[in-house]
């Protein structure tokens, strides 16, 4: 392994830290876990926090930050959300359903002009679940570094491009989707997408990380992201998310990330019967289930039903687990790209909580 001495000292002190302070019986084998996932995959940094009903009695960091300045990871380090950022998106939509101010089954061009009329209508409620027929990313389609104002301005990048598919046929997971749901959030809430994630969910679930990842401003912990390329570690591509805050643009801290799921599973965010509706799984129009809801991915771990989301983008590999019946969250964010971390955040799950 090709660890420098900072990043093996920071992993001692991780692990003495937990060591020397009172902790649930269950906190030595995760930090075991998470070591040997860092050191087999040579991960600069990662983030963990665990959600126990209201309580997070676990978070930590261990590597570095920032390789360069030798920055250690932490419990406050911010990193990019990628794709969690869009379970966010989908509460900020359900929130305006519930105060009557959006209809989810509205074609979304009667509510955004610069959204070109198509073959079909497109709804809210088919964007949520990816069934609406929006394209995702092109092969070598390069990430944007132009900055965006607004959410509605974003979709000069794909709003001009035919439907894939009839809406409700197919499911085609697309991240260009929920820039358009982002774009609806605006228009109705009249308001920024940024301002309205910080005040109707970050203020509310006390995340006060959980803001949009704006590459000018100055995001105290924010981690620096690294990608592997021949074996080599180099710093990731430049990427301004400004244009997809709703799709993979938002940024927090692994606690402040636990804080959301507690909010929403605690109905602070949204009703007990919105969030049944987001857990439930979408349904093609021949009545056949898919594995998404309403802005979740939704499954099972044996006989335990699990909710969750991944996120993939420049800088980072991101996690968010979610036990429902048994209110425990995992929440794993590491500045590697390229890491898939659902099979520990589902070993952490059972650590926690044994099925």
């Amino acid at each position: 392994m090709r660890v420098v001495p900072a990043l093996a000292s920071v992993l001692v002190v991780a692990v003495a830290s937990v060591v020397g302070q009172s902790a649930p019986a269950w906190t030595a084998a995760v930090v075991e876990a998470i070591e040997a996932r860092v050191r087999d995959d040579e991960i600069p940094g990662l983030s963990c926090a665990i959600g126990v009903g209201v309580e997070v009695p676990f978070r930590r960091g261990f590597g570095l930050a920032d390789l360069e300045n030798e920055v250690a990871a932490t419990e406050a380090t911010v990193y990019r959300l990628g794709s969690i950022s869009k379970p966010v998106t989908a509460v900020a939509v359900m929130q305006l359903v519930e105060a009557g101010q959006l209809d989810l089954d509205r074609d979304v061009q009667e509510l955004v002009s610069e959204w070109p009329e198509k073959q079909w209508p497109v709804t809210t409620r088919l964007l949520l679940s990816h069934l609406a027929g929006v394209r995702h990313y092109r092969r070598g389609e390069e990430e944007s570094v132009q900055h965006f104002a607004t959410q509605v301005a974003g979709l000069v990048r794909f709003a001009q491009d035919p439907l894939l598919h009839e809406p409700g046929t197919k499911y085609f997971y697309s991240t260009y989707g929920y820039n358009l749901i982002a774009a609806v959030v605006e228009k109705v809430a009249k308001k920024p997408f940024a301002e309205v994630v910080r005040e109707r969910i970050a203020a509310p679930s006390r995340a006060t990380t959980l803001q949009d990842d704006d590459i000018r401003r100055i995001i105290r912990g924010r981690a620096q992201g690294y990608v592997r390329v021949e074996g080599k570690l180099l710093n990731s591509e430049l990427m301004d998310s400004s244009y997809k805050l709703g799709g993979g643009g938002l940024c927090c801290s692994a606690e402040d990330l636990v804080r959301f799921a507690q909010a929403l599973l605690a109905g602070a965010l949204v009703k007990k019967e919105t969030l049944d509706q987001m857990f439930t799984p979408g349904k093609l129009r021949d009545g056949t289930a898919i594995d998404y809801a309403l802005g979740f991915g939704v499954g099972k771990d044996g006989t335990r039903r699990v909710v969750s989301h991944s996120g993939a983008q420049s800088r980072v590999s991101t996690m968010l687990y979610i036990l429902p019946e048994q209110q425990v969250t995992v929440v794993l964010l590491c500045n590697l790209e390229r890491m898939r971390l659902q099979p520990l955040a589902q070993a952490i799950a059972r650590l926690v909580t044994p099925p």
